[in-house]
């Protein structure tokens, strides 16, 4: 435990941004304990190894990364650029201009079809996918590809009736 007379000090030290995690003029929380958060995360690290094992956990992660590419290929099919290598779990993409990008984010999320969030590409809005939990089925996948090119649908229908 630390207690430190200086909040700034602290948060130099442990302060993280990045274009996921809101901006906030106050101190938040996250920027004053270790890694985002007050948990113990090495619990969760040891009873998923202890659980799974080595090969279990390696075919998680093997599972999450197939599930991303999978995710990736079909955002490609829909018209999304995928700016990143998708070699682990994450996607990083955009698909047209930043306000239609962000329209479709926003439309999937407020039909509940699935989540992603907002963040920067090389200083560009665009917005991110993380495949990570073991419960993500190739169904689930197939899902968010559908809930996505709906919204897109219906995003594009809107703008060449208002345009």
């Amino acid at each position: 435990m630390i207690i430190c007379r200086h909040p700034e000090a602290l948060r130099g030290a442990m302060g993280v941004a990045a274009a996921y995690l809101p901006a906030s003029e106050e101190i938040p929380m996250r920027d004053l304990t270790p890694e985002l958060s007050r948990r113990a995360r090495g619990i969760a690290a040891w009873a998923a190894l202890r659980t799974l094992g080595r090969r279990g956990v390696a075919e998680l992660v093997e599972r999450c990364c197939a599930h991303a590419a999978r995710l990736a290929e079909g955002l490609e099919a829909i018209g999304f650029e995928i700016h990143n290598d998708v070699v682990l779990n994450q996607i990083v993409a955009t698909i047209g201009d930043a306000a239609f990008t962000e329209a479709i984010r926003k439309r999937v999320e407020e039909d509940g079809g699935c989540w992603f969030g907002s963040t920067h590409w090389q200083g560009r809005p665009a917005v991110r996918f993380s495949i990570s939990s073991w419960a993500t089925t190739g169904r689930d996948i197939e899902q968010s590809l559908e809930a996505i090119e709906r919204a897109v649908t219906i995003v594009f229908a809107g703008q060449r009736v208002s345009g």
